[in-house]
């Protein structure tokens, strides 16, 4: 058995979960991220599983050219890469990692929203050329607002966002989410929510923080409309996809000040290039961007977490079993 694995070979070595048998069994083809269709093609020939991040493209044609695939496993939860339907046609399982990264991104979600509200960017940079009471003074006269003031809304709520709403609920802060199915009655007050439809959310909370995967439907919702409905004084938090948000109509709304402004773990296109217009708003709106470089789901336990439910799911495929986290549901 092979298995054409499209990473770091370090990475996969220091999360490889010991006790599960196929880890020592199964023969390992490293490719680099970026690969091309004729690279993919060329190495995984004879393999019978792709594992590959969740960025990297895995086109109709690799599939068509791996003759012996039986399973696709993203390396984390996304699978935007991946051509989904290529692989339904051809009778080959697609699998993701889901919920092993929640929490973890819902650590990443909390530290985007204090340290927007904190400021801590700027203060760090007065801080090391000797204006530390500058910008102090400054923070005392604009006040800084605690999470416990914020209306905060989670659009989507999946694994990450009822993940992140346990998290805030120490912080004494208001809870509101929507979604494309409101959840029952029991989920709402289990993770002290309140249920808005996207218009009514926007209109109401301070922080509007992205839980949603990409799709057709969802694909640039964060346009100038969008942001024409949040709060003036309201910023975006997005730990989700860079693809759920229009560049250009973000950087135009926080320069006519139609909101306060971004906190991104995650950017479109990645990897980030420097001509990316985020990355240049004018002089003076410098610190409306937080950024982060998409390491929400990077921790050493989400990393493990992910890398056993890859390989278990390569060990019960080679058992006879069906994989567990199947998105494309042959």
């Amino acid at each position: 058995m092979k298995i054409l694995i499209i990473g770091a070979e370090d990475r996969y070595a220091r999360h490889m979960p010991e006790d599960i048998p196929v880890t020592r069994t199964i023969e390992k083809i490293f490719l680099p991220r970026g690969a091309s269709d004729e690279e993919i093609i060329a190495a995984g020939r004879d393999c019978e599983f792709l594992a590959a991040d969740p960025m990297t493209k895995v086109s109709r044609a690799a599939i068509e050219g791996l003759p012996h695939l039986k399973m696709i496993h993203s390396e984390g939860v996304g699978f935007n890469g991946f051509d989904v339907e290529a692989a339904r046609e051809a009778g080959i399982y697609v699998c993701n990692c889901k919920g092993a990264n929640a929490g973890a991104v819902a650590e990443q979600t909390i530290l985007l929203i204090l340290g927007f509200l904190r400021q801590i960017t700027e203060g760090d940079r007065r801080e090391r050329i000797g204006e530390q009471m500058q910008m102090k003074e400054t923070m005392m006269v604009k006040g800084l607002k605690e999470v416990s003031d914020c209306k905060i809304g989670l659009i989507g709520f999946g694994d990450i966002a009822k993940a992140t709403a346990e998290r805030l609920r120490g912080f004494g802060c208001e809870l509101y989410y929507s979604s494309l199915h409101r959840k029952d009655t029991e989920t709402e007050k289990a993770f002290h929510v309140t249920y808005l439809t996207q218009e009514e959310l926007l209109s109401v909370c301070d922080v509007v923080s992205l839980h949603c995967a990409v799709t057709d439907d969802t694909r640039n919702m964060v346009n100038a409309e969008f942001l024409t409905r949040m709060k003036r004084e309201a910023f975006l938090v997005n730990t989700a996809r860079g693809d759920l948000v229009d560049n250009e109509a973000l950087v135009q709304a926080i320069v006519e000040e139609r909101i306060a402004g971004a906190a991104l773990d995650t950017v479109f296109p990645e990897p980030t290039t420097i001509e990316n217009p985020l990355l240049h708003l004018p002089e003076g709106f410098e610190n409306r961007i937080l950024f982060s470089p998409h390491v929400g789901g990077a921790t050493a336990s989400s990393m493990k977490r992910s890398h056993r439910i890859l390989w278990q799911a390569v060990q019960d495929m080679t058992e006879g079993r069906r994989p567990e986290n199947i998105v494309n549901q042959l």
